[in-house]
């Protein structure tokens, strides 16, 4: 029996070794886009078929010679992708059906569901120097998560509405939480049964100013971060509709890894059982000293990922520790 149990132990203690060697360092910064250098608003996704993970991104056009704000706009959808989550490269763009001359795309949140996937897309509907314009969502399906049949636009509590985050909460139903930028930025919400039929609340969920929303479950709590310009807001709640701020941001503090000395900028997290990991985007020019200067380098952006660790009921995160990451689908 006791030569039976050591055989056992020896067989759990080498599997476990080889998952942790299967674990690589995460590069940082994580990603740089080759076209535009200017991969933002990161969120990641399983590609069944190919086994990958595809990471999209709103892909501003930083190199280029632009007025205002119009190289945040005319942007396209970046996929980047990864075996596991460790190392990325450039894949293609999306393709999009969507029949509108110029148009901009951002901030897109993708869900797979009975085999087809979802995507939630911020429509602005030209190239604008400013951003005095109309914005909306609209829901795309694929097959392959390159090629987008464009479904419908979705009638939400204004004409400008952008970052959709959706999750499936514990009735099976689907919930989008948004940003409402005629109500000062905050964050509102829409429920459906199918992912095609929306009902909005017209309720304010959360009132701080802040875009970029994303919820997930970790440490058997709910939680909403959202990106506040100083780093990224962290909510708590019970019941998905009211939502508890906790007191200090994560990611407010620059760190001192390569492209990571500022804050971080709009986000997605992966649950990865007792683990959850936050992917984010940098302004890595926007130090103290390029204030008020718009150039290549204060345009540029970087993906960015860091391990989340759970604290006294609260999320921090330590961006300067080193990551180890192998992501699982199945987890």
């Amino acid at each position: 029996m006791k030569k039976i149990i050591f055989i056992l132990l020896t067989f759990a203690s080498a599997f476990t070794n080889t998952n942790a060697q299967e674990s690589q360092t995460a590069s940082k910064p994580l990603y740089r886009d080759p076209i535009y250098d200017g991969a933002a608003d990161p969120t990641l996704i399983w590609n069944k078929k190919e086994k990958k993970w595809f990471m999209f991104y709103t892909n501003r056009r930083t190199n280029i010679e632009s007025k205002g704000v119009s190289w945040v706009h005319g942007t396209p959808i970046g996929i980047a992708e990864s075996k596991d989550g460790a190392k990325w490269t450039y894949k293609t763009d999306c393709k999009i059906d969507y029949k509108l001359k110029d148009v901009t795309y951002w901030a897109p949140d993708i869900i797979e569901h009975k085999g087809i996937y979802h995507m939630y897309l911020t429509i602005v509907p030209s190239i604008f120097e400013d951003w005095r314009h109309p914005r909306y969502i609209i829901h795309l399906t694929s097959k392959n998560l390159i090629d987008w049949k464009f479904q419908s636009q979705l009638k939400l509590a204004s004409e400008r509405c952008i970052d959709a985050a959706v999750f499936r909460l514990d009735n099976g139903n689907w919930r989008m939480y948004y940003n409402n930028e005629n109500d000062g930025k905050s964050v509102y919400y829409a429920d459906s049964k199918d992912l095609y039929n929306w009902t909005d609340s017209g309720q304010k969920v959360v009132k701080d100013r802040g875009e970029g929303p994303k919820v997930f479950r970790w440490k058997n709590k709910n939680w909403m971060i959202i990106d506040t310009w100083r780093g990224l807001g962290v909510f708590s709640s019970d019941d998905f509709t009211n939502w508890k701020r906790q007191e200090k941001n994560i990611l407010q503090e620059p760190g001192t890894g390569q492209d990571d000395k500022v804050i971080g900028g709009h986000a997605d997290v992966i649950v990865q059982g007792d683990k959850a990991y936050i992917f984010y985007f940098t302004h890595p020019g926007r130090i103290p000293t390029n204030k008020g200067i718009d150039n290549y380098e204060t345009r540029r952006t970087s993906i960015q990922v860091a391990e989340l660790e759970y604290k006294d009921g609260e999320i921090i995160c330590n961006r300067d520790k080193t990551v180890n990451i192998n992501l699982n689908p199945n987890k």
